[in-house]
């Protein structure tokens, strides 16, 4: 989300700038004409021109014509679509499948969408069907068959047939990876599993999901990395982390930002590793790598590295996103 975030925010600062893709050589496949776009997903992007969305496949041919106020990605066939403040799904031919009739909505995450309505939050399966009723004060999507709701000031988990099965008792949490959830109370975080079990005490004073086995974490201003025993296996000595994405995870030390890997450390100076490709600091800003790819920023401009840290794509665009199903979005002006 903070990611689409500062994407939107670039749009918004560079006015006359329009957003195109291209493909892993650099090459413009889709010229920049765009307002702003989204990550392919399932074959199509949702994309902006004016004031309206719509969607293209992955030649740039309008596959669904700009006619909705909001929209989201496809996800499991379907697509969430805004229109005139209320909210339905559409699918890949742009027929309305399910009415627009909710005041929010999000996409369909293991067979259910969580949806918003007079106030309440439930969700819905593919055929419009309420599935858990509208009754939560919060809710999220589903992630690993559980999905976090608010009830009050405490959040806890229902599953797929809306039962509660980790009753609202947390102050703060996040959703459901690799079987763990982190959780906050008393200020500090920790890990449950799936019954609601601490398998990691509260110690930390912020903490990210698990990827690949480990999850970063945050003690006394400086961030580094657990195992799902809770064994520390990079010390904390980063200012800023990521998460870990295709073995590697970015890292910001002394206001750069670098890449490091799952290998054993042997020192608490950065970066050294002795077993894993690491990818010294010297970028602005830099994404996840995805598809063997990550965007990153020199001074201004947005290029692409890949695993050992070359260039292969020059920094030459005013914005950049992930690769997915072949294509990334980049923002050039005109």
């Amino acid at each position: 989300m903070r990611k689409l975030l500062f994407l939107l925010f670039i749009s918004l600062i560079l006015g006359g700038s329009k957003w195109g893709y291209v493909d892993k050589s650099g090459k413009t496949v889709i010229k920049s004409q765009f307002d702003d776009v989204g990550a392919f997903h399932e074959g199509m992007v949702a994309v902006k021109i004016s004031d309206k969305w719509g969607y293209i496949d992955k030649t740039g041919k309008i596959v669904i014509i700009p006619q909705f106020d909001n929209v989201g990605v496809f996800c499991e066939g379907l697509a969430l679509v805004g229109e005139n403040g209320r909210y339905g799904y559409i699918d890949r031919n742009g027929k309305m499948v399910i009415e627009p009739q909710f005041e929010s909505g999000w996409s369909f995450r293991e067979g259910l969408a969580l949806v918003k309505k007079d106030g309440k939050y439930g969700y819905i399966d593919k055929t419009g069907k309420i599935a858990i009723k509208t009754q939560f004060e919060g809710a999220w999507d589903f992630s690993d068959g559980l999905a976090k709701i608010r009830k009050g000031y405490k959040f806890g988990y229902i599953n797929k047939n809306g039962k509660m099965v980790i009753e609202p008792q947390f102050d703060l949490s996040g959703d459901f990876h690799e079987g763990l959830v982190a959780v906050k109370i008393s200020n500090k975080w920790g890990y449950v599993d799936k019954t609601g079990k601490w398998t990691i005490n509260p110690q930390f004073d912020d903490v990210g999901n698990f990827y690949e086995g480990l999850a970063r974490i945050e003690k006394n201003g400086n961030w580094g990395y657990i195992d799902k025993a809770g064994k520390m296996v990079i010390e904390p000595q980063f200012d800023l982390a990521g998460d870990f994405n295709e073995g590697l995870a970015a890292v910001k030390k002394d206001d750069r930002i670098g890449f490091i890997g799952k290998g054993k450390w042997f020192t608490k100076l950065f970066p050294v590793s002795r077993d894993k490709v690491v990818i010294k600091p010297q970028f602005d800003r830099a994404w996840d790598f995805s598809e063997g790819l990550a965007a990153v920023a020199i001074g201004d401009k947005w290029g692409y590295i890949d695993k050992t840290g070359k260039i292969v794509i020059s920094p030459r665009f005013d914005g950049a996103g992930d690769f997915s199903e072949g294509l990334a979005a980049v923002l050039i002006s005109n």
